[in-house]
């Protein structure tokens, strides 16, 4: 069989392996920003968590990916195959990599401005939402991209215990010694990290219309 008549008689698997890729690296993303948020400004607003979330945050994205997918299942009751532990495992490490961009994210607001919204009457939450956050943003728009793109690779060793997403083509094309499967999923998750990249740019962009371009870089 040619590659071509490979691709062809297989675009329907592929395209559901290409939406179950996506969904499970952008789900995370947004579990993982959203739990990153409160820790990140915990660990900003005090000297002494600080160093104490980061460390611990900078532990839990050591601990390797296989065996956390191997873990959660044991530890949540879950099915090996269910892909709800990819989705928990993904989250626990975006947050382990937005908690201390966050943090630092809000560090970098001027003293001045927060000394200014305050003058203003602004109170803690809403100072947080209308001018901390809004600063931060480039910071923590960059901290995203790392983690999306992370989240893209990761996805894939779930492939090894049989859940569904682009890592497949690698094990099937690595079984029938057959290098289009997995061409097709190298170019698929690279065109992926790409897209959610581009989109988290625009995104940052859109949000601080004030910044200059470069500096989202």
């Amino acid at each position: 069989m040619t590659a071509a008549e490979w691709l062809r008689h297989n675009a329907g698997e592929i395209a559901d392996l290409t939406a179950w890729h996506l969904w499970l690296s952008i789900l995370p993303l947004l579990i993982g920003l959203l739990v990153a948020l409160p820790l990140g400004r915990l660990a900003h607003r005090s000297r002494r968590l600080y160093p104490m979330l980061v460390a611990l945050a900078g532990l839990v994205y050591t601990v390797p990916s296989l065996a956390l997918f191997i873990l959660l299942p044991k530890l949540l009751g879950t099915r090996i195959l269910d892909p709800v532990n990819v989705v928990i495992a993904l989250s626990v490490y975006t947050t382990a990599l937005l908690v201390r961009v966050v943090a630092d994210g809000l560090a970098a607001v001027p003293a001045d401005v927060i000394q200014s919204a305050h003058a203003m009457g602004y109170r803690s939450h809403q100072r947080l939402i209308r001018i901390e956050l809004p600063i931060a943003v480039p910071v923590i728009a960059a901290g995203l991209r790392v983690a999306a793109v992370s989240n893209v690779s990761i996805v894939s060793m779930a492939a090894l215990l049989g859940v569904p997403q682009l890592g497949s083509l690698f094990t099937q094309g690595f079984q029938l010694h057959f290098f289009t499967p997995i061409v097709t999923g190298v170019v698929l998750s690279l065109v992926i990290a790409l897209v959610l990249d581009g989109l988290i740019l625009l995104a940052g962009h859109s949000l601080t219309p004030w910044q200059p371009r470069r500096s989202a870089r």
